[in-house]
């Protein structure tokens, strides 16, 4: 790309969001938000897909089809790469949103 001034200020913002991340309880607060996050997801996809009770089959295979793509991406990389802020937060977005589905089968078999 051109090194342009909106390349040199989007290059400059990426670098000082991954400096403000490197402290521990940043990033810590930062995977926990995600994981909640995807917590709320799975409450929200099985409630609402519950309640239509259109496509049910279609928007399960969805998600299984996103986790499992996302389990590709965390597991298949090295180990050093596995340390990539994104990768780890998208992990922690996808154990969230399991768990959730996981809570939510229970209360429906209780």
């Amino acid at each position: 790309m051109q090194n342009t001034r909106l390349n040199n200020l989007l290059d400059t913002i990426a670098r000082l969001v991954g400096q403000w991340f490197v402290n521990p309880w940043r990033r810590l607060s930062l995977l926990l938000i995600n994981f909640l996050f995807g917590f709320f997801l799975g409450s929200a996809v099985s409630t609402t897909t519950g309640q239509r009770g259109v496509l049910d089959m279609v928007i399960a295979a969805v998600l299984v089809l996103l986790t499992e793509v996302t389990s590709r991406i965390f597991y298949s990389r090295s180990f050093l790469a596995k340390q990539a802020l994104w990768v780890e937060a998208l992990n922690f977005l996808k154990v969230g949103f399991i768990y959730s589905l996981f809570v939510e089968a229970f209360k429906l078999g209780s």
